[in-house]
């Protein structure tokens, strides 16, 4: 399947013998998986029809105009954007059966245990332990800054393996279930009075060796596919012109003239424009990783959206003066998505705060650039040899 025509021709074939308003939106989700239009790069029989990436925009877009029902993508965005490419890549064919199809149909919702209270920046420092016990693994071990974690029923995990290797060398990356009664999920509220995140302990979970994804102790480089469709997912979505958060700003800068200074319009066009070249970059990436696995340059444009939306969203509470103060509810919550552009200018400075750290902090994301992008040295290490055990902690 190489033809925009033919697809475009399958779409329609399709969607005669499910049209949308007569059939269920879960059956007509499952029914779009099984004829391979939910992401025609993937094998058929996955989801996909093996088609060119590309062409994903023209069933989209055949989709839209008849009004068809979506899979809630944000609601489901580490499903699509982490544990889907990495089971891809490395699970069975068993585990890419079992998983794939209530994933993006969003039966089963995912989350990523990864990031640990001593091993956050420095990830392949992580302590959380899984023990062989035949046909299983046990897990026992602490994860921090879980979003999504108090919906979930599956997660991605990494877990040290083998304490007597490095640090990077040491890990393995499997399939954790949520409903597990040895994990025991904690909100952590944030700054926003919400608690999108949590913290998650594990004690005694049993998982299979059949939910290990890549080999035992190259957890690392499989969790490294994750990190880069993790950021890519982050910072180079797809949006329309005025699309994020400069959308409200500049509706306001409108719809309001007499809140205008002649200092935020300057900042203000600053920011427009930056916006609008992140958001062609992005379109740039896209192009770019039809043809092969996303690369560094992912860290970047998740690095910009976070020094992006800070500046724009603390614009606009300029902007709006007192009205920018203002907070909706401070109510203890533990929401299913985060909603940046369908709250109010108080919710988007606070909750911005948070994209220097989500996805990797900003530090660590220079670093990857300095190094992958621009070829830089690396920073001396001391402890890249050195045992995980024998590291000081």
């Amino acid at each position: 399947m190489t033809d925009a025509a033919e697809l475009r021709t399958l779409v329609h074939e399709f969607l005669a013998a499910h049209p949308p308003a007569a059939t269920g939106h879960a059956d007509f989700l499952r029914a779009r998986f099984d004829a391979g239009l939910a992401w025609v790069h993937y094998p058929r029989g996955l989801g996909g029809l093996g088609a060119p990436r590309p062409l994903q925009s023209v069933v989209d877009a055949e989709l839209a105009a008849a009004d068809a029902p979506d899979n809630d993508p944000r609601r489901i965005g580490i499903g699509l954007g982490m544990a889907a490419p990495t089971i891809l890549a490395y699970g069975s064919d068993d585990v890419k059966r079992r998983f794939l199809r209530p994933l993006w149909v969003g039966e089963e919702v995912w989350c990523q245990l990864f990031s640990e209270p001593g091993a956050g920046s420095d990830l392949a420092a992580l302590s959380t332990r899984a023990v062989r016990d035949g046909d299983d693994w046990i897990v026992d071990g602490q994860k921090v800054w879980t979003s999504s974690a108090h919906t979930a029923r599956w997660a991605i995990l990494i877990a040290r393996t083998d304490p007597e290797l490095p640090k990077h060398r040491g890990i393995t990356y499997f399939i954790c279930d949520m409903t597990h009664p040895g994990v025991d999920v904690r909100p952590l509220r944030q700054i926003t009075g919400e608690a999108e995140f949590n913290e998650v302990f594990l004690t005694g979970v049993r998982i299979p060796d059949a939910h290990r994804l890549g080999a035992v102790g190259d957890g690392w480089n499989v969790a490294r596919t994750t990190l880069m469709n993790e950021r890519v997912s982050i910072g180079g979505g797809r949006i329309p012109r005025e699309g994020g958060m400069i959308g409200p700003v500049a509706r306001t800068w409108r719809e309001r003239p007499e809140l205008r200074t002649h200092d935020l319009h300057q900042r203000l066009l600053t920011l427009w424009v930056e916006a609008e070249v992140a958001r062609l970059a992005g379109e740039r990436l896209r192009q770019q990783l039809a043809a092969g696995r996303p690369g560094p340059e992912g860290s970047a444009m998740k690095l910009a959206f976070a020094r992006l939306n800070q500046e724009i969203s603390g614009v606009e509470v300029e902007l709006r003066g007192e009205e920018g103060l203002l907070y909706d509810d401070w109510t203890m919550r533990r929401p299913e998505l985060v909603d940046f552009t369908g709250r109010d200018a108080g919710y988007r400075y606070l909750r911005s705060k948070g994209n220097s750290i989500e996805g990797g902090t900003s530090e660590v994301l220079l670093n990857i650039v300095a190094e992958r992008v621009l070829g830089l040295p690396s920073e001396p290490r001391g402890d890249k040899d050195i045992a995980w055990k024998d590291l000081a902690r």
